[in-house]
């Protein structure tokens, strides 16, 4: 791995990527939609550009050796043609493109939402389906884009998709300051028994994952043409963590609730009000919304350290710990 491009570059994951290839000597070139002058100052070729233009994307793939595709649009609200325009199409282009001009490596971040199904998951492993009815366009499009990358895999190109859950840690600039916003407004509230588990990733530790997915593809190719479901070697009681937070940052603790029902009618109140009269802003609450908070969503991470290598590199106190610092560095950015 000597040429790298990754889309996306400028987001939470795509800036802590691009960092760590720099730091071990990788050409990395940028593709995003604004210029990132922090990472041209590290050196990176950094290319303003959309991944729905296929022209585009045939010209900087060219030389590449690797392609880590990052790019996506996330969130669970929005018009359902720009997640399939972002997330569909850009990432058929990001195939197409790396097929034109022989790059031989492509590594996808994805997301665990494919398989979430409306029910709780606990250990479960890839073998999974995709979720047969997704509550959010986000789901749905990422469904279709993973399944087109792993079935792209062959001789010639080499895939990988990768499923870190809930990433956390300093530079995130959407969960985490989302969650520390609500929670000083005092407008959280545990939904169901608040005793749910969950996956969450520290972001050194999707990294080090991303890393070593190149690595295989590159070498034994165990790897090629299949989802890893990536996080920390133990889940987390979902309410528990978050007011372990909220209590390190003196922000009072999450203590009203909610049932489940409740907020799952809420959510679908409020989505059909935001269609009627045509919001834009993501609701208070949506359906898939109600489901994550109040259901276990937790997977075994056997298949990434077997094939893979995939060992955690910051435990879950350490990244609090990290977290909790930056907080505090930052109270002038975050909110």
């Amino acid at each position: 791995m000597n040429r790298v491009l990754v889309t996306g570059g400028g987001g939470f994951i795509g800036k802590a990527l691009v960092r760590e290839l720099v730091s071990r000597g990788v050409e990395v070139t940028v593709v995003g939609r604004n210029p990132y002058p922090e990472l041209t100052a590290l050196g990176v070729r950094c290319l303003q550009g959309d991944i729905r233009d296929r022209r585009f994307l045939e010209q900087v793939t060219v030389g590449q050796d690797t392609v880590f595709h990052v790019a996506a649009k996330a969130g669970i609200w929005g018009p359902r043609q720009e997640y399939v325009a972002i997330n569909v199409t850009g990432t058929k282009n990001v195939i197409a493109a790396c097929r034109k001009n022989g790059v031989p490596k492509l590594v996808y971040t994805s997301t665990p939402s494919v398989v979430f199904d409306r029910q709780s998951l606990e250990g479960v492993d890839e073998s999974i389906p995709y979720a047969r009815r997704p509550l959010c366009h986000y789901a749905a499009s990422k469904i279709v884009a993973e399944q087109a990358v792993l079935r792209a895999n062959g001789d010639e190109l080499r895939t990988i998709a990768l499923r870190p859950h809930l990433v956390w840690g300093p530079g995130d600039q959407h969960l985490i300051p989302r969650l520390l916003a609500r929670g000083r407004a005092g407008q959280l509230k545990i939904v169901g028994s608040g005793r749910n588990r969950v996956d969450i990733a520290y972001i050194d530790n999707v990294i080090h994952a991303h890393l070593l997915a190149s690595e295989n593809l590159h070498a034994s190719g165990s790897g090629a043409g299949q989802a890893f479901f990536i996080g920390q070697d133990e889940p987390v009681e979902l309410w528990s963590w978050i007011n372990d937070l909220f209590n390190r940052l003196q922000i009072p603790p999450v203590t009203q609730r909610l049932s489940f029902n409740l907020a799952y009618v809420a959510g679908a109140l409020l989505e059909s009000a935001h269609a009627v009269f045509g919001k834009e802003e993501e609701p208070r609450m949506t359906r898939f919304l109600a489901h994550q908070l109040a259901h276990s969503h937790w997977f075994s991470h056997r298949k990434a350290r077997e094939l893979l290598g995939y060992r955690q590199q910051v435990t879950t106190d350490e990244g609090m710990e990290r977290l909790v610092g930056w907080v505090g560095d930052s109270a002038g950015t975050v909110p």
